[in-house]
This record gives C-alpha cells, sequence and structure tokens, in this order.
C-alpha cells in the first residue's frame, strides 16, 4: 500500500512537472512545431489504442535488448573483473568499440539479418551490452581485497565466490547499469523503429513527422515519457528490494 502511494505521488508529480515544461515551453516559442499541451493530450486521448500497440512493441524490443544484455553482459563483466589477464587481453578492444556509434551500423545488421525485429533488437543489444560489461567489471573490480581473501581463507571456489561475494557486492553497478541501459534504449528507440517496421514510438513519432501532425508526434513523445518513468520505476522498486539507492 505505501510503495503505491509512493508511485501515484511520484508518477503525479512528473507527470505534472512534465506537462508544466511543455506547456511553457509551447507558451513562450509560439511555434507550430511545439502545440499546446491540450491538443497534444487530446490527440494522445484518441489514439490511445493505436498508442497502446505502439508503446508494446517498443517495450518488447527494449526488454529482450535489455534481458540479452544482463545474461551476456553480466557474467562477461564478471570475469573481466577476476580475471586480470583476461581484462588486460579484452579492455582495448571494449574501449575501441565503445564509443562507436551503434546506431550508424543498423544498415549492415539489416543486410546481414534482415529487416526484421533481429536487427533492430541487436543494434539495441550492442547499444547497451558494453557499457553494461564496463560497469559490471568495475563493480568487481571495487570489492575490497581483504573480502576477497576471506574467501579464499574459506576454501571458496569460482562459483562460491561469484555466488556469496561477487553478485551482491555489483548489485549497484549493475542497478546503475540498467538505468543507463533504459535511457540509452528509449533513446535509440527513434533511430532504430524507423525502418522496415510499422509499429513502435519511434516508426510513431517519424511517421506524425513526417505528416506535419505535431499533435500525434507530441504524443507520442509524451508516450515514450510514460514508458520511461513506468521502467525507472522498476529500477527503484529493484534497488528498494535490494535496500540500495543507485
Amino acid at each position: 500500500m505505501k510503495l503505491a502511494k509512493k508511485f501515484c505521488r511520484a508518477f503525479l508529480l512528473g507527470v505534472v512537472s512534465y506537462l508544466i515544461c511543455w506547456g511553457l515551453l509551447a507558451f513562450f516559442l509560439q511555434n507550430r512545431a511545439i502545440p499546446s499541451v491540450g491538443s497534444s493530450l487530446q490527440t494522445f486521448w484518441e489514439l490511445k489504442e493505436q498508442l497502446a500497440l505502439h508503446t508494446l512493441a517498443s517495450l518488447g524490443r527494449i526488454s529482450v535488448a535489455i534481458s540479452l544484455s544482463l545474461l551476456l553482459g553480466v557474467p562477461l563483466g564478471i570475469f573481466l573483473g577476476i580475471f586480470p589477464k583476461l581484462n588486460r587481453l579484452l579492455s582495448p578492444l571494449l574501449y575501441f568499440l565503445y564509443p562507436l556509434p551503434k546506431v550508424a551500423f543498423l544498415p549492415v545488421f539489416m543486410i546481414l539479418w534482415g529487416l526484421g525485429n533481429f536487427s533492430k533488437i541487436l543494434l539495441l543489444l550492442t547499444i547497451i551490452v558494453l557499457q553494461m560489461i564496463v560497469l559490471v567489471r568495475d563493480g568487481v573490480q571495487q570489492i575490497p581485497a581483504n573480502y576477497q581473501k576471506n574467501m579464499t581463507n574459506f576454501h571458496a571456489n569460482t562459483i562460491q565466490r561469484i555466488y556469496y561475494l561477487i553478485l551482491p557486492a555489483i548489485v549497484p553497478n549493475l542497478l546503475a547499469s540498467l538505468r543507463v541501459s533504459l535511457g540509452i534504449a528509449l533513446a535509440s528507440l527513434f533511430f532504430a523503429e524507423n525502418y522496415a517496421t510499422h509499429y513502435g514510438l519511434g516508426y510513431l513519432i517519424l511517421s506524425a513527422w513526417t505528416k506535419m501532425d505535431y499533435p500525434e508526434m507530441f504524443a507520442g513523445i509524451f508516450a515514450i515519457a510514460l514508458l520511461g518513468f513506468f521502467l525507472f520505476t522498476l529500477v527503484d522498486a529493484l534497488a528498494e528490494h535490494f535496500h540500495y539507492t543507485v
């Protein structure tokens, strides 16, 4: 009950703050490219079923990409953190790949793996997984040496060391990585969903932009903001569950 009240309070505060900023921007700029809050909310309500389908499509792509990133990034980050030689071998490659604009590879992914969801999910995966590997690795390396020594004194093997020491210790880094990943994934949707698809908030926004239907475009932007709020709130709930703040 307390969690529900906290969520509702944060949701109302976030929505009201967002709409106030939007309204002030529209009022001062007086440009038709930034429609009034009222007209966009009316469009949002009229397109609520269509927006729900686009939101579910985007949520599905983000969920799959982040799930795959966790499955790949967490083990790789842990191994880089506990095996210094492996870290010295692979870190230079990570540092070369990390700053590359991954969105530029979408045409290559489409040529190799088609125009469907797989290439779009793969793009989101490549954007997310590298920073997840780096953050998890850093979390492992920040574990105090005396903790590792205690595990050695108890004759813990690698699996026990990972389960009882490393996984609990990297929770803050993992939650921080999820926050960054969600932001990156939501920001990348606009590009990833603009090709060979008919569902997704990125597709909806660009389609509305090309039609110069700015109320619909801002309704799509508002839908992304709502999706982002719910996903970030979910990470907050995980942080509270593990008694961490990130």
